[in-house]
């Protein structure tokens, strides 16, 4: 069975979203038979990277809201962070551009550890104030599961990689998804944003148990808390 997940590496709610699937995943009695297929998103493709601001200082600059209620805004989001044992550190967070981040998973799938560099990308990101713009923290993180730092280099360079990344966001435009994190099973059944873990669970039985025809539509399960293209979390 498969499942595919649309995810930008500077999504909080995409951080979220992929432990509680994971909870679900592991306590499913057939994850050996799931094969999990990680997809490129960019919520600003136009974002430059500025290390002068962090999160709450560029979401208050871009829109418009004081830093105090921007604050305030991510009260529920740091909740669902530790929730999921995530300790969100919004205030060390570097205002990057994902794109690279983005070929450096693509990079990971093709050894079959895309799901390894989605997890120490979001954790560079969130917890340690790392900018994933930066090629030199990008060979650090991709060292840890063993790509070697010219294998980086060059993939941070690589043409190839960059179309796939395009290739990930033009499909999901087509698909009509407008917000990240999204999960699609057996390309029929759609959750969107970052729901509780009893409900990855109980779509990932419905899934297994119907084995859907292919469908251009989804029905979507649930709509939850996600990020989406107009910069919302």
């Amino acid at each position: 069975m498969k499942v595919d997940i649309w995810s930008d590496t500077r999504c909080p709610f995409c951080f979220v979203g992929k432990r509680n699937f994971e909870k679900a995943l592991q306590d499913f009695t057939q994850n050996e038979k799931v094969e999990v297929n990680w997809h490129s998103f960019q919520l600003d493709p136009n974002m430059k990277t500025d290390l002068s601001k962090n999160h709450y200082e560029y979401l208050s600059e871009i829109k418009g809201f004081p830093m105090s209620q921007i604050m305030q805004m991510h009260e529920n989001l740091i909740q669902a962070g530790k929730n999921a044992d995530i300790d969100f550190n919004f205030d060390d967070v570097k205002v990057s551009n994902s794109f690279k981040s983005q070929m450096l998973v693509q990079l990971a799938k093709e050894k079959g550890k895309a799901n390894e560099m989605e997890e120490l990308l979001f954790e560079a990101y969130f917890i340690l104030g790392k900018d994933i713009d930066d090629v030199e923290v990008l060979s650090e993180i991709g060292e840890k599961i063993g790509f070697s730092k010219d294998e980086i280099t060059k993939a941070t360079q690589s043409s190839e990689l960059k179309n796939l990344v395009n290739k990930d966001i033009a499909e999901a435009s087509n698909l009509g998804i407008r917000g990240v994190p999204f999960f699609v099973f057996n390309q029929k059944y759609a959750i969107s944003g970052a729901q509780p873990t009893h409900l990855f669970s109980e779509v990932l039985e419905k899934s297994w148990n119907e084995f859907a025809e292919n469908d251009s539509k989804f029905d979507i399960i649930q709509d939850g808390n996600s990020c989406d293209v107009n910069g919302n979390c």
